[in-house]
């Protein structure tokens, strides 16, 4: 392991946030950041593997799996070491990779989402460490290269690969950037799924003079986009709010003005709630563009528009992490250190807790996200700080809790 890893400090949240932002793991490069966190995690008693996984089309990726303890209730902190590019270095103030703080405040790709939150677990964990000695359980990190990537050969497989070695987890945190605007503001615990979709609508290309020997297919295509956006699928639950559905494109091909084109595709996301499981939604989107399609006001003398509607692999489903110890520690964790009640929220995108939640129950919380995937992403070293500190009381209420 390298020198300059080994002399950091790991209670130092900022040394090893610096340590890690020098590793350029842009999607799907390791960049180094995993060795780094193994050199930093192997003295405080973690045994450290580093598998790789990959599939057909996708670029192989390594993984990170660190446990301390052997036996005992088993917390896991989960995350991600691969960052976005960050885009042409000439428009940050500072080079992305080198860490510098200014003002308070530690820029680089990465700081906020999320290498930012793994090094205040590295250090929370350092900091329980010299205070109690090793864990009343065991704690382990789940990391993967994969997160910002396709998704394939990351969190997914680490998990079962874990699960086949007997590898039992009783709850996980993941640290995400949760906060919308200071750290204590809010809690994940749960998410919305997404369904991803295609509608290809079907017509026949002609002259636009001539419309009657042709048939536009954006005719149907306009009452389709219709339908699907004007009526609400729901009205929210009491847990998370209203579903929604997003058209993304809208596109015929067609460079000609004079020609009608012959098909129009229609793509679209929806970000749904707890109303709806995966099977029952397309269902639901199925019967709302068949009924577009047979509507014949824009299409006088046609039948029904013939159309095809295609879902894109591996849509995610919503889930909702219940009132328990997991939630209660973290939040009196945080109430503890910020003096704020932070927002049991659902909102949002999604994450890797939607595997995770098949394995145990699962929460998120980590730094403020106002400047992630942003040019000069940074992160108040404050914020760090107190990100470490409310890590650290969350380890020791939830092991009180559940011993």
């Amino acid at each position: 392991m390298p020198a300059t890893h080994t002399a950091i400090d790991p209670a130092d949240p900022a040394a090893v946030l610096a340590a890690l932002i020098r590793c350029p793991s842009v999607t799907p490069d390791e960049g180094g950041a995993l060795a780094c966190l193994e050199a930093l995690l192997t003295p405080l008693g973690f045994a450290v593997e580093r598998p790789v996984f990959e599939d057909e089309g996708t670029p192989p990726i390594e993984n990170l799996f660190a446990r301390a303890g052997s036996q005992g209730p088993h917390l896991v902190f989960a995350g991600h070491t691969d960052v976005v590019p960050p885009g042409d270095a000439r428009d940050w103030s500072h080079d992305p990779f080198a860490a510098a703080v200014v003002d308070g405040e530690m820029i680089g790709r990465g700081a906020v989402d999320m290498k930012g939150g793994i090094a205040a677990f590295v250090a929370a964990c350092a900091r329980h460490a010299t205070k109690h000695g090793g864990p009343k359980g065991q704690i382990s990190f789940l990391i993967t290269g994969d997160e910002e990537g396709p998704a394939i050969n990351g969190t997914v497989k680490l998990l079962e690969w874990a699960r086949q070695r007997g590898e039992r987890f009783d709850a996980c945190l993941v640290g995400e950037p949760t906060n919308p605007g200071a750290l204590g503001d809010m809690i994940k615990i749960g998410r919305r799924g997404s369904l991803s979709g295609e509608i290809v609508v079907n017509g026949r290309q002609g002259h636009v003079a001539y419309p009657h020997l042709a048939d536009n297919p954006v005719r149907a295509a306009v009452a389709i986009a219709d339908l699907l956006l004007a009526t609400p699928l729901d009205e929210g639950t009491q847990a998370f709010q209203p579903s929604n559905l997003e058209i993304t494109s809208i596109d015929v091909g067609n460079a000609s003005v004079n020609v009608i084109p012959a098909r129009c595709s229609i793509r679209f996301n929806v970000r749904y709630n707890d109303t709806w499981t995966v099977e029952t939604l397309k269902a639901e989107l199925q019967a709302r563009v068949g009924r577009a399609a047979a509507d014949s006001r824009l299409r006088p003398g046609h039948e029904s528009a013939a159309f095809s509607l295609v879902w894109r692999d591996r849509p995610s489903p919503s889930f909702l992490t219940k009132p328990g110890p997991l939630t209660e520690a973290l939040v009196e964790a945080v109430e503890s250190v910020t003096g704020r009640r932070p927002e049991l929220s659902t909102s949002g995108g999604t994450s890797d807790a939607r595997f995770i939640k098949d394995h145990c129950p699962v929460v998120e919380f980590g730094l403020v996200g106002k400047t992630m995937h942003m040019v000069n992403e940074r992160v108040a070293l404050s914020d760090l700080e107190g990100l470490t500190e409310i890590y650290e009381a969350f380890i020791s209420r939830w092991f009180a809790t559940v011993a």
